[in-house]
């Protein structure tokens, strides 16, 4: 008698334990499965970057929008305007290459600086600032005169449309983030598709 007793309670405890492992392996399953779902279903986070020109007199803007939602630093970016459409040049003094009204680099924040030289020269098709940050939503900007150099163009030579801007290029690097690259298009504005951050 004693010694079903004892068999009984060995085989209740084998029950249980088998119970209990059972379902820390449910729990183990349920907690894998919620590890794939949130991989697979939880958006990526991006920082991407609208770069935007405008046309305007008597000055010409350059506009940066950070679209994601993570905030970028230490921004190193250059804009190319060698294989535009228009021919565009830089025109920031009243002699040289561009034609009537000019305007020398100019910003308003102290967060964006001009990088390896203090000021843009007349002519120069590129340029690179320097960018301390941009917080998600935020939008930062500098003013200089663009220019078409064609023989013939639809607005003259001090206006710029949004097709001569096509083939702009620019690039980009931030803080723990590769070098990224965009081209504009036949419109006034491109957006660096910049890796998760």
């Amino acid at each position: 008698m004693v010694q079903r007793v004892r068999t009984e309670a060995v085989l209740n405890r084998q029950v249980l334990m088998n119970i209990v492992l059972s379902n820390t392996g449910y729990r183990v399953a349920a907690l894998a499965l919620s590890a794939v779902s949130l991989a697979v279903f939880t958006p990526a986070t991006h920082a991407n970057l609208q770069v935007q020109f405008a046309e305007s007199a008597p000055k010409d803007r350059f506009s940066f929008s950070n679209l994601g939602v993570c905030s970028l630093k230490d921004v190193v970016l250059t804009i190319d305007l060698a294989q535009t459409r228009g021919k565009l040049i830089f025109d920031t003094t009243a002699t040289g290459a561009g034609v009537e009204v000019y305007q020398p680099f100019e910003t308003s924040s102290s967060t964006v600086k001009l990088v390896g030289s203090s000021s843009v020269a007349d002519g120069e098709t590129s340029l690179t600032i320097g960018i301390d940050t941009i917080g998600t939503g935020e939008i930062v900007s500098f003013t200089i005169d663009v220019d078409d150099t064609l023989p013939q163009s639809q607005l003259g030579m001090i206006r710029v449309t949004g097709s001569e801007m096509q083939g702009a290029k620019v690039t980009v690097s931030a803080q723990g983030l590769p070098v990224s690259s965009t081209m504009f298009g036949a419109s006034s504005s491109t957006v660096l598709e910049l890796p998760e951050c």
